[in-house]
């Protein structure tokens, strides 16, 4: 079990698709690497930098971007800050210059210093890279991080990303922990993981950066809905969610995102067209991740589509939305994420898609369940009946994208949270035979006894049984 102290802003980050183990979490290994040769003072007799990636970052690291993430990450942007529109462009200028100027004085060619080694792994994480830097004093620095999944960075015995030292009011490690403190505090769960949020940054700030959260979700979703055309990687992927939102509408006008979300309500609440709404929100998430747009981890970039449809569902086909619990859903939905990553893992390359679409969609459960009146006893049963039905789901991306199956199954996890959440709401708890502690170790077996090649390999499943033919990268 990780003890570690992990913030709502460590689970729900703000990045670029496609994925949170294999774009973003690269770009922070290497702006972490020059930022520890800054600190070291030696970036002025820098001469030369080669990254060797290994396991699952070198078998599906190009379709990921992988090489486009740390080409960034050393050129000195910010994923956070990035206007993605121009990441093209930038990449074709570091190709074309073989040169990492004007951020680093040395010449670097993608093609010769980003070295894909597909048939070795390092033994404590199949998502391993070591950064090799040469000096015109004749040393040599070698420094190997992992991406751990979510975003999440480790190098040696150091963490990035958790608060591993911070003394939190109310410590969460298991589901049982969380209701131990509900029930001494009399607080809901929202309640708890506020509190301790208030240990890294004071009450406006924890608002506001939450709600900032939801707006680039929000903005995702908007964006993918008005985005037509083919994603990029050689999959030929028809963008789907533009011309399903204007079959949905049927003819309605709007200016803006409020505009649309009035036009959605007024659509009336029959089950399929909501349930085609929710398959249009959590597509067209994806598809801006597939297509290195800004999106917000949660917890990861492949998953990314499900707690935003879920919410977005919630915004427009219940009467309980409010401001207030949109900042209620995403603390409830980040503890549960908190829980998988302490007891299990958030890394398809550690425990296949489970550990993806089945986080994400447990988390959506609990936090559309708590934000639609459920006690907290039936807010962890909606995490873990969402969880139930996720066990064994392998990671098989063809072609190494997050496009197939990647991209639908966050429709399939979303309209899952919305079951789990009815039936949760529906049960008495008390009678129920499965913990979400008890379904969070069996998805730790499960993924400990998982073949490799279905662990975001590209050598199983799916990956190997559609014929396709990709460019070379």
């Amino acid at each position: 079990m990780n003890n570690e102290s992990i913030s709502v802003f460590d689970i729900f980050k703000i990045g670029v698709g496609p994925s949170s183990s294999h774009t973003l979490g690269p770009w922070r290994a290497a702006q972490m690497f020059i930022r520890s040769l800054k600190e070291k003072d030696m970036l002025t007799d820098l001469k030369h930098i080669r990254i060797l990636l290994f396991g699952s970052l070198a078998k599906t690291g190009k379709g990921h971007g992988t090489d486009i993430a740390l080409q960034l990450g050393l050129a000195g942007y910010d994923p956070i800050r990035i206007d993605t529109s121009l990441v093209p462009a930038i990449i074709e200028n570091i190709l074309r210059k073989k040169s990492l100027m004007p951020a680093l004085c040395l010449a670097f060619d993608p093609v010769e210093d980003i070295i894909f080694l597909t048939s070795e792994s390092l033994p404590y994480h199949p998502n391993a890279m070591n950064f090799l830097a040469d000096f015109h004093s004749g040393k040599t620095v070698s420094e190997t991080y992992y991406s751990v999944g979510g975003g999440f960075i480790e190098q040696e015995l150091k963490k990035y990303g958790g608060k591993k030292t911070a003394e939190l009011p109310f410590p969460i490690n298991k589901a049982e922990d969380l209701e131990d403190w509900c029930m001494k505090t009399g607080l809901d769960i929202p309640e708890l993981v506020y509190a301790n949020e208030l240990t890294w940054r004071d009450d406006i700030q924890v608002k506001s950066e939450l709600l900032s959260i939801w707006k680039v979700m929000r903005g995702s979703i908007y964006r993918g809905c008005q985005t037509e055309g083919i994603l990029s990687g050689g999959l030929n992927v028809s963008r789907r969610a533009a011309s399903l939102n204007l079959k949905l509408l049927n003819g309605k006008s709007y200016d803006d995102y409020d505009d649309w979300v009035q036009a959605i309500k007024s659509g009336g609440r029959d089950f399929q067209y909501i349930l085609d709404w929710v398959s249009c929100f959590a597509l067209a998430v994806n598809e801006e991740n597939a297509s290195f747009g800004k999106i917000v981890t949660a917890p990861t970039n492949g998953a990314a589509g499900v707690i935003p449809a879920v919410l977005q569902y919630f915004i427009c086909f219940t009467e309980a939305f409010s401001e207030e619990k949109i900042i209620s859903f995403l603390l409830t939905a980040s503890a549960i994420g908190s829980m998988f990553k302490k007891g299990a893992t958030l890394s398809a390359a550690m425990g296949g898609c489970q550990a993806e679409i089945g986080v994400s969609s447990a988390m959506a459960a609990a936090a559309l369940t708590q934000a639609m009146g459920g006690n907290f006893r039936q807010t962890l049963m909606a995490a873990e009946i969402a969880m139930e039905h996720h066990l064994g789901l392998t990671c098989d991306p063809i072609g190494g994208l997050v496009q197939i199956p990647c991209i639908e199954r966050n429709t399939m996890g979303a309209i899952k949270a919305i079951t789990a959440s009815q039936l949760a709401l529906q049960s008495k708890p008390g009678q129920a035979k499965v913990s979400l502690d008890a379904v969070i170790g069996a998805m730790w077996d499960t993924a400990r006894d998982m073949n490799s090649k279905y662990k975001e390999t590209s050598d199983g499943g799916l990956a190997v049984h559609i014929p396709i033919s990709l460019p070379e990268c």
